[in-house]
C-alpha cells in the first residue's frame, strides 16, 4: 500500500483523547469493541474525551489500566461506529518501513515514516520496536503501522538527546494484554503490577489485590471525587460554564481549553509566564485582497480594547491577555466573553466583505 492510503485508511480509526492533564492518542481494535491507548495518556482518569473524524467530542469511561504494558482501554460509546483495522501478527524485522500516526503537540493526525532501527531493543524489561520515524508528546498511544497496513505497535515513549529515539510496544504484548481483559470486557479492571493478575473492581478487597495483598488503584473507587481545579484554572472554567461551554469536553490539559462559537475556535492557555491567553482562530487570509484586509485588521487594532489581531500564516487570530494577578471572575467574564462574541462576528464579517477563506479543521 502507499503511504499516503494507509495514512487515510487510518484517520477514521484514531481518536484524538484529552483528559485534565493532557492530550495523547488511541485506535480503535474492532474485534474487541475498544479504544486502545496508553496508561500514562489517561493518567488514572476514570473518564476521557475523545474525539474523531467521524464524531464530535465526547466523554467516554476508561476501563482497563495495565501498567506492565503502559496499555489502556476504552469505552466507545453507544452510537459511535468506527472501521477495522487489522492488528498484524508477524514479528517486525530491523530496517522495515514503518509510519507512526497520531495527535504530537495536538496537531492532529499527524504521520511520520521511518524504519525500525531495532526490532527488539530492551527497556524496563520488555522488548520494544525502536524506530527512527519521529514522535513526540501526543503521539503516545497511537499505532504504529507497517506498509501492508497492519498494526505493529503502540507509539509509547521516546529518550529525548541528540537524535529523538522513538519506541513502540509490539503487538504482541497489545494482543496479550487484550485477550487477558477480554473476559471482563465492560468491566472496570486494572493488572496488578506484582501478581500481574487482571483484577476487576467487584473482586478488589479494601484497595489490595486479592491474590496478593498489593495495593491496587482504580479511578472510579479512588475516592469517587471529580478533578477539581484550582486558582486562575477554576476561575476560567467557571467563566466557561457562564458562557455555556462543558468545561469537561473543552479541556486540553490543566491549563489549556478549546471551545467553539459559531464558526470560530477558541483556545485559552493559562501560561508558566502568568498570562491567560486567549487564542480566537478565525477566518484565513484570501488569495487576493491581502492589502485591503490587511489595513482593516490594522485599523480595528487601532480601535478596539482588550483584543488584538494578528496572523500566523494563513490563519487571522483575535487575541486577549490577562495577567493573573488581575484575574477575578467578573473581569474575566468581561473579557472572554468580549472576544467569543467578537470572534463569532469577525469570521463572519471578513469573509463576507473582504473574500477571508473560511477555516478549515485539522481533521480535514
Amino acid at each position: 500500500m502507499h503511504t499516503q492510503e494507509i495514512i487515510e485508511s487510518f484517520k477514521s480509526v484514531i481518536v484524538q483523547i484529552s483528559t485534565e492533564f493532557g492530550t495523547g492518542t488511541g485506535f480503535f481494535v474492532r474485534d474487541f469493541n475498544l479504544i486502545v491507548t496508553n496508561d500514562h495518556v489517561v493518567k488514572e482518569c476514570a473518564e476521557a474525551v475523545i474525539s474523531g473524524t467521524t464524531f464530535p467530542k465526547v466523554s467516554a469511561s476508561v476501563l482497563f489500566y495495565d501498567q506492565k504494558y503502559d496499555l489502556a482501554f476504552i469505552r466507545l460509546p453507544d452510537g459511535i461506529d468506527l472501521p477495522d483495522r487489522k492488528i498484524g501478527s508477524s514479528p517486525v524485522h530491523d530496517g522495515d518501513r514503518v509510519i507512526a500516526i497520531g495527535h504530537p503537540y495536538g496537531l492532529k493526525y499527524t504521520a511520520t515514516e521511518g524504519i525500525v532501527s531495532k526490532a527488539k531493543r530492551l527497556q524496563n524489561g520488555l522488548n520494544y520496536i525502536q524506530i527512527d520515524a519521529a514522535i513526540n508528546p501526543g503521539n503516545s498511544g497511537g499505532p504504529l503501522v507497517n506498509t501492508d497496513g497492519e498494526i505493529v505497535g503502540v507509539n509509547t515513549f521516546i529518550i529525548s538527546g541528540g537524535d529523538n529515539l522513538g519506541f513502540a510496544l509490539p503487538s504482541e504484548y497489545l494482543l496479550e494484554s487484550l485477550n487477558e481483559y477480554k473476559p471482563y470486557n465492560g468491566q472496570t479492571a486494572v493488572r496488578c503490577k506484582s501478581c500481574l493478575n487482571v483484577i476487576t473492581s467487584e473482586r478488589i478487597e479494601d484497595d489490595y489485590c486479592p491474590e496478593c495483598g498489593s495495593k491496587l488503584i482504580i479511578p472510579q473507587l479512588k475516592d469517587n471525587k471529580e478533578y477539581v481545579p484550582a486558582g486562575a484554572a477554576l476561575t476560567i472554567e467557571k467563566i466557561l460554564e457562564a458562557l455555556g461551554k462543558d468545561v469537561k469536553l473543552s479541556r486540553r490539559g490543566q491549563n489549556r481549553w478549546e471551545v467553539e462559537e459559531g464558526s470560530a475556535r477558541i483556545v485559552i492557555s493559562y501560561t508558566d509566564g502568568g498570562f491567560i491567553v486567549g487564542d480566537a482562530f478565525i477566518c484565513r487570509l484570501p488569495k487576493q485582497n491581502i492589502a485591503a484586509i490587511y489595513e482593516y485588521l490594522l485599523k480595528e487594532n487601532y480601535d478596539l480594547e482588550n483584543v488584538f489581531f494578528s496572523a500566523t500564516n494563513q490563519d487571522i487570530v483575535l487575541t486577549t491577555m490577562i495577567y493573573d494577578q488581575y484575574l477575578t471572575y467578573e473581569t474575566g467574564l468581561e473579557e472572554i466573553k468580549s472576544l467569543v462574541k467578537k470572534a463569532d462576528y469577525y469570521d463572519n464579517y471578513l469573509i463576507e466583505n473582504f473574500g477571508a477563506l473560511p477555516r478549515v479543521e485539522d481533521s480535514e
